[in-house]
């Protein structure tokens, strides 16, 4: 068998297949990189084709969010909302410029969200008195407690619905703020990126409200209204007030200003752009120190109610069970001595 397999290895028609082999794989190992074209070129395209859907998605998002808003803007208030809302005057007895402005933070632009506001304020407190009523005197809570406590409890439900659409609100415009204030640095140093190739404020501000979108969508929807602003009001100061007013943020104001003095004295955007961005971007880090600084003290009232307590039980947990195994600590004692 052996000198079958050597014969077979040293015959020449053998070898010279082998070698035959050989070589056509180290031709197309070689040719393979010419034959399959340029790998960096090929992952460019790639990339820059992905990066292409990406935007294309961003865009088709914000156009359906802006036409969602538009749609929300333009459709007309329900009839039965907007004449309780006339008849009782709530505009007036509830709607000041700090309401006005709170709604513009959280996002809701127009009269419509506004009537929706008063028309909430007005029912939900009815709605939650006759919810606890219904609770305590017809399902038997708070057994227990009198009829004045009982009829106590139904009025501060009450009261808490009359201030629960406040408090929605409230909290809409602080995700707002905290998504706005997270992508502005990052807005900023694409709007001085824009501003150094030559482009226009208005172009640069489209520019970055495309780009953005995906980071911060309340972000885009500002700088878009803030660029449709700069287009036909009269004063262009006055559509950079809107946006600070808008976002309610002191580093969305100091660039307001920034954009305003520029315009007037002819001072370089690009400049104080740039030291704007590099300030934003310090207190996006501070407020992140911030949070981390605060945790210690935050922890230390779980640790001990949570931790401290299960770690005990690991730790005592086996000496006690050998102790009651052996019938207590003074166990052997006594065994002892009542020998």
């Amino acid at each position: 068998m052996t000198a079958q397999v050597v014969k077979a290895i040293t015959d020449p028609a053998f070898l010279i297949a082998l070698l035959v082999g050989i070589a056509v794989f180290a031709t197309i190992f070689t040719l393979m990189p010419a034959l399959s074209g340029n790998t960096l070129k090929n992952r460019m395209k790639s990339v820059a084709l992905e990066r292409d859907e990406l935007r294309a998605k961003q865009r088709a998002r914000l156009a359906v969010e802006a036409d969602r808003r538009r749609k929300g803007l333009r459709e007309e208030q329900s009839v039965g909302m907007r004449a309780i809302v006339d008849r009782l005057d709530l505009r007036r007895a509830l709607v000041d410029e700090t309401t006005v402005a709170k709604l513009k933070v959280a996002g809701f632009r127009g009269q419509n969200p506004l009537t929706k506001f008063l028309f909430f304020r007005l029912v939900l407190p009815f709605v939650f008195f006759a919810g606890a009523a219904a609770y305590t005197f017809l399902l038997g809570g708070l057994p227990e407690q009198p009829t004045f406590v009982k009829v106590f409890v139904c009025v501060v439900v009450a009261y808490a619905g009359f201030y629960t659409p406040v408090l929605y609100v409230n909290n809409r415009a602080t995700k707002r703020k905290h998504s706005i204030q997270m992508a502005w640095p990052d807005a900023l140093d694409l709007m001085l990126i824009c501003v150094e190739s030559g482009m226009s404020i208005e172009a640069a501000i489209k520019r970055v409200a495309d780009e953005i979108g995906g980071q911060s969508v309340a972000l885009a929807e500002e700088l878009i209204l803030t660029n449709a602003e700069l287009s036909y009001l009269p004063e262009r100061k006055q559509a950079y007030d809107n946006l600070s007013s808008r976002t309610g943020l002191e580093s969305v104001k100091s660039v307001a200003q920034a954009l305003v003095q520029a315009e007037r004295y002819g001072t370089p955007v690009a400049h104080a752009l740039r030291v704007l961005a590099n300030e934003s971007r310090d207190m996006r880090m501070n407020a992140a120190e911030k949070k981390a600084a605060a945790l210690p003290p935050k922890l230390t009232v779980p640790m001990i109610l949570f931790f401290l307590p299960v770690l005990f039980a690991i730790i005592l947990g086996p000496a006690g069970i050998q102790v009651s195994q052996q019938g207590g600590i003074f166990g052997d004692g006594e065994k002892t001595m009542q020998e």
